[in-house]
């Protein structure tokens, strides 16, 4: 008699361990889910790291944004809690940024302060006697002896006054503060008046400053004055040509960090 053939029914569909790892995979995904809804962003980093990506400074004081939870053995403990403390502290960064704005702001009220000056020479026809030039002080206007002044002398030409006219309705349109500075060369000066170039170099500063104020009534409290006798040369005092241009009154127009240039 024969044996029957046992009838194997075939199997359709995944595997059953397919059940069970779709099971594990569906609680680890829920897992994830719940641990994202219960955690909280801390506001106050996640903007300092949002403004340093916008600020290039911050990479130049601290190598990361982001405080390291594993320094490195070259970085000691005191070094990583200031490289935090950084980027922790909203505030600073807002310094960094103000300090930049305020460098902007100087740059462009300096460039406007000597375009105008360069158009007042301009219009006035004074590139000839007076030059200009720009600092981080502010706008130099220099004079030299041969205008104002008879050599070894202090009291100002008659036909130097048009030009320190001029120059009064030019600070008369601006509120900025005025240095007057009084240079002379290397050739020692000896006279009853004047003993040396200090004296010489500070009585002639002055009179500038004294002729200024009288005759455009400005407030005193805008000017200074200061004899650099030959410490300060423009160029060696090697020869009669050097030394001419030695010889020389600045008229400093200070940056003003109060008021707008207008």
């Amino acid at each position: 008699m024969k044996r029957r053939p046992i009838k194997r029914n075939k199997s359709t569909g995944a595997p059953k361990w397919m059940v069970t790892y779709s099971d594990m995979i569906t609680l680890v995904l829920v897992f994830f889910i719940l641990l994202f809804s219960m955690s909280q962003i801390n506001l106050v980093q996640f903007e300092a790291i949002s403004d340093s990506f916008n600020n290039r400074m911050i990479f130049d004081f601290s190598p990361s944004p982001v405080p390291m939870e594993n320094p490195t053995e070259n970085t000691n403990d005191l070094e990583s809690a200031k490289n935090a403390n950084e980027i922790d502290n909203p505030i600073q960064l807002k310094d960094v940024i103000d300090r930049d704005e305020e460098e902007v702001m100087k740059e462009d009220s300096l460039h406007k302060l000597m375009t105008d000056v360069e158009q007042y020479l301009d219009q006035n026809n004074l590139n000839n006697v007076i030059s200009a030039s720009r600092n981080e002080r502010g706008v130099v206007l220099v004079l030299q002896e041969l205008i104002l002044f008879d050599p070894g002398e202090a009291e100002i030409l008659s036909s130097g006054k048009p030009f320190l006219n001029r120059i009064g309705t030019l600070l008369a349109k601006i509120p900025n503060e005025i240095k007057v500075e009084g240079h002379t060369d290397s050739k020692p000066m000896s006279s009853f008046r004047y003993p040396s170039n200090w004296e010489l170099s500070g009585a002639r500063a002055s009179s500038v400053v004294r002729y200024l104020v009288k005759v455009n009534d400005f407030d005193k409290s805008r000017f200074t004055i200061v004899g650099y006798s030959d410490t300060k040369p423009l160029v060696p005092n090697d020869s009669p040509e050097n030394m001419s241009k030695n010889r020389r009154v600045e008229i400093v127009i200070l940056e003003n960090k109060n008021k707008p240039n207008k």
